[in-house]
């Protein structure tokens, strides 16, 4: 049953230590508008959630900020390095035009003119490799910043062709893409088999060479329905940690037939896609759906403890959330109590829980036992992002609906609980997705696994790799000088040999 409308979620109860930590806020408009990083925004849905919560909105504090004499920008709207080679200046939140309200050619424009990275490293690439001959199929979530990697990889004369679940499908981009030549077999409207047909129809049609994959199901999906094909590929680029899991399962299985390089481990991936990007516009989206204060006081478990995990957990904490974090994993429990948060089993927190949060890439982490155990109202949300992340496959009732936001679900034999943005991952079904600067670092590095393949043809055995420490330095390099920084230069004599010990000393 969607929460739109009038249908109210019941909160559940919270312990009086609790609401002492609850902060008083102004009343709201009576459906939610706020303003967001993309603009000032209705949503739907969230007025039931935030009156149950006993929160509230105060967006109009900063509106008179005082302004810096010298720039005459408002202060804190800083201005890095007007002579960089890119100007990155951070924006106040009323000058930013929100492009999921203009056309798909006017949003893949503007993610273009924020990715210099990428650009440069294509260029790089393109001077190195004749891609003509190349096919190259792409399957990640399409949006205006996917776009701009396709435009680029399109830009070194190679054939390029993207498919999509239907769910994480901007409409906008999958059109224009089709006047530019690019092989598109993704639609906002199909259901499951018909996503799954357009996979195969893209393999079928451009026959790869090389393939970017997200989650390796597009990579295995070939291997198990078009072996001969697989067996051809260069190699594929794999985005994310559940898609590394998968195709490490393959090798131990004896089952991979090609190279993967593991681009999620690259810590120019990793350590900003994933930690700044995804953990950090999951709690923006969050906040858009259910109100800007929505943490204050909230007692919210995450579950998984990786980079995704611990960058949203610091966020929200930050925002007033009690958080719990659960993990298998001892070593990443410890680092977060390390870390300042309690790690409690699973079994134990998210009884206790208002907000349960999956960040783990792992089918059914919260499971269907664990939902029953869970108080009436509570809220659920993935910010992992594979499918069933949330066993929402074992609710008989459960039928998700693309562009839903937030809605109640009724669990067998336990309670009705809250579900945002259908169970998917929350900022990219729901959202905007990872900011565009961030998606310059992590196309770059597929830009550089891709050459990397090329430069490596013939030598790398099937099984996953890495790609070398200097290709992360580069892009860094990269980065830097984009926004107007540098590196520090060692000294000659900063080396060491390893002869040289703490004990020798001249006589």
């Amino acid at each position: 049953m969607s929460l739109a409308g009038s249908t109210t979620v019941a909160r559940p109860p919270r312990s009086a230590a609790a609401e002492e930590t609850r902060t008083e806020h102004k009343p709201a408009d009576e459906r939610c508008q706020h303003k967001t990083p993309l603009g000032t925004k209705t949503v739907e849905g969230a007025e039931s959630i935030r009156k149950n919560s006993g929160t509230d909105q105060n967006d109009d504090e900063n509106e008179d900020r005082p302004t810096d004499g010298d720039s005459g920008r408002p202060v804190g709207q800083t201005a890095i390095n007007n002579d960089a080679a890119f100007d990155f200046a951070y924006t106040g939140v009323d000058q930013v035009t929100d492009m999921r309200e203009q056309s798909g050619t006017q949003a893949m424009a503007y993610a273009q003119e924020h990715m210099p990275i990428l650009h440069q490293l294509m260029g790089q690439v393109a001077s190195r490799h004749d891609l003509s001959g190349t096919s190259i199929a792409v399957c990640l979530i399409l949006e205006p910043k996917t776009a701009v990697l396709l435009r680029e990889l399109a830009q070194t004369g190679a054939r390029v062709g993207v498919c999509c679940e239907s769910g994480a499908v901007d409409q906008r981009v999958a059109d224009q893409l089709k006047t530019e030549g690019i092989l598109v077999q993704a639609d906002a409207s199909w259901n499951e088999e018909q996503a799954r047909q357009g996979a195969l129809d893209l393999l079928d049609q451009l026959q790869p060479n090389l393939i970017i994959d997200d989650g390796a199901s597009f990579a295995r999906l070939a291997s198990r329905e078009r072996p001969d094909l697989a067996a051809r590929l260069v190699g594929v680029a794999e985005e994310t940690t559940s898609g590394v899991r998968a195709f490490e399962a393959m090798e131990a299985a004896g089952a991979l037939t090609y190279p993967v390089i593991a681009v999620n481990d690259s810590q120019m991936k990793t350590g900003f896609d994933n930690a700044h990007g995804t953990g950090e516009s999951c709690v923006t989206t969050m906040q858009e759906i259910l109100g800007s204060h929505c943490f204050a006081g909230t007692r919210l478990t995450v579950i998984g403890y990786g980079p995704v995990g611990e960058g949203f957990a610091k966020r929200v904490r930050a925002l007033g959330a009690q958080v719990t974090v659960c993990d298998s994993d001892p070593r990443a429990a410890l680092k977060a109590v390390f870390d300042g948060f309690p790690a409690r089993n699973i079994n134990q927190a998210l009884p206790q829980a208002d907000m349960a949060i999956s960040a783990t890439g792992v089918y059914h982490t919260i499971a269907l036992e664990h939902m029953r155990a869970m108080r009436p109202g509570a809220l659920l949300a993935v910010i992992g992002g594979i499918a069933n992340e949330i066993a929402l496959d074992q609710l008989p009732d459960f039928h998700p609906v693309n562009g839903r936001k937030i809605r109640s679900i009724s669990v067998p034999d336990g309670p009705e609980l809250t579900l945002l943005a259908e169970g998917d991952g929350v900022n990219y079904t729901a959202g905007g997705g990872n900011p565009i600067e961030i998606m310059d670092l992590s196309f770059a590095v597929q830009a550089a696994a891709l050459a990397y393949l090329l430069d490596q043809r013939g030598e790398l055995t099937p099984g996953v790799h890495r790609l070398p420490e200097s290709t992360d330095r580069h892009i860094a390099s990269l980065a830097l000088a984009a926004r107007g920084y540098q590196a520090s230069q060692p000294l000659a004599d900063h080396s060491h040999s390893w002869q040289v010990t703490r004990f020798d000393h001249e006589h």
